[in-house]
């Protein structure tokens, strides 16, 4: 089997895509760069456009890394360089479960989420919460990840829409 070594995992918000790159950077040996560091300062400071790019550009002229992310401003680097994309196109019931039930485990214990930050009952119910883009970006990275997956110019594109077939497809890979 050729193990890729250039890995974005794609997905909406709430669908594992750091649990699954963390996984994938264990099994594999890969570095996984979690995108969250890249893009937020403390106090939840987004860091600039270009100053993401630039970030992400450094990160993907390695010849290995781990991405679970790609926006706007950047998302056309990592899929020029990927040598596979990991896409969770898991039902809206089940990411949105997920993004509810890691919210509000983040707001009862505290937890540290990127540089210090973390979320709370105001960020939360703000406009811009998690939960809201979630709800609004849905339909919208699923069509992309399967256009994605139909565009023969792009790298290979696995979809994954059971958590039993991902953990199956894990299961197969080579150990560092």
């Amino acid at each position: 089997m050729n193990v890729p070594s250039r890995i974005l995992v794609y997905g909406v918000h709430g669908s594992g895509k750091s649990t699954l790159a963390q996984r994938l950077a264990e099994r594999l040996g890969v570095p996984w760069y979690p995108v969250d560091d890249l893009l937020w300062e403390p106090g939840w400071v987004e860091v600039p456009v270009a100053l993401q790019r630039s970030r992400i550009e450094a990160i993907c002229r390695r010849d290995r890394w781990i991405l679970d992310g790609a926006y706007h401003g950047w998302r056309d680097v990592p899929l020029a360089r990927a040598d596979l994309v990991v896409g969770l196109d898991y039902p809206r019931g089940l990411s949105f479960r997920r993004l509810l039930r890691r919210t509000m485990r983040r707001l009862a214990t505290g937890e540290e989420i990127c540089n210090g930050n973390r979320e709370s009952l105001g960020s939360v119910l703000s406009r811009d919460a998690v939960l809201m883009w979630h709800l609004t970006g849905y339909g919208r990275e699923r069509r992309r990840m399967r256009a994605w997956q139909r565009d023969p110019s792009g790298p290979p594109v696995l979809l994954f829409d059971d958590p039993a077939a991902l953990d199956h497809w894990l299961a197969g890979l080579p150990p560092r």
